[in-house]
């Protein structure tokens, strides 16, 4: 069976450290040693995840954001880190480089919406044009049925040819989409601000939620570590969630 540094080794491969953000906090940041006979995949790193991979005799979990961001001050019995580690249940983490690496989160999501050789886009997102032109309210109405998320969207009232993609948080690059040529911005969070601003200046806007944006690289993850570690036993995490619920209008 692999070891915790075995496996580290592979997602580094997949997903390299130099493509993180200096404020970013990626790879195996709770180390507990020992051989791993199961990884469970997730987006987040929560209580429910830590029972749900002990329930699975996992000794590993592979997750999207860190679990450590912060720089730990103290650890109490009720913090995840410290459950952890009582566990003996290690964590590795690849943010921002799986948002950046090739066949990462963002390559990913232009796979799903059909760019055509998308390149860099504000350094770990990508642009591209759509192998077949829509509308904003078409696309947005494609992310509700794909991923079942609630969609918010700014319809500059022109077609979409190019589309700058970036999973997460990506509100703030109208700038970036502008330079980049780009008709539609496709991210998971955006404020009142960022809407009025891309409006204002003609492009298009989909809020599709970061949750809902981000969770589809998780399959994918476990698909590559099944495929690389056969005799490990990986399971997709049913227990992490959007964290926010939705009150349908009246």
């Amino acid at each position: 069976m692999p070891k915790i540094a075995e496996i580290a080794e592979f997602i580094e491969s997949v997903a390299p450290a130099e493509l993180a953000e200096e404020w970013d906090n990626s790879g195996t940041l709770v180390d507990c040693g020992g051989e791993v006979r199961g990884i469970l995949c997730a987006l987040d790193i929560t209580n429910a995840v830590v029972r749900e991979a002990e329930t699975g005799n996992c000794q590993l979990i592979v997750a999207h954001h860190p679990v450590i961001f912060h720089p730990l001050r103290k650890i109490g019995h009720g913090d995840i880190v410290y459950r952890l580690v009582r566990k003996h249940i290690s964590a590795i983490c690849a943010h921002t480089n799986l948002d950046a690496a090739t066949g990462g989160v963002n390559d990913i999501l232009s796979a799903i919406f059909g760019v055509l050789e998308p390149e860099p886009f504000a350094r770990v997102g990508r642009v591209g044009v759509l192998r077949q032109p829509t509308s904003a309210t078409k696309l947005a109405e494609s992310c509700a049925e794909r991923f079942s998320a609630h969609v918010r969207y700014v319809d500059a009232g022109k077609p979409v040819h190019k589309l700058a993609i970036m999973g997460g948080s990506g509100g703030g690059l109208l700038e970036e989409a502008l330079e980049a040529g780009a008709d539609c911005i496709l991210t998971g969070e955006a404020d009142h601000h960022d809407a009025v601003d891309a409006r204002e200046a003609g492009v298009s806007l989909i809020v599709a939620g970061h949750y809902s944006t981000e969770f589809p690289v998780v399959p994918v993850m476990a698909d590559r570590l099944i495929k690389r570690f056969p005799d490990v036993t990986v399971l997709i995490s049913r227990k992490g969630k959007d964290p926010f619920k939705y009150a349908d209008p009246k």
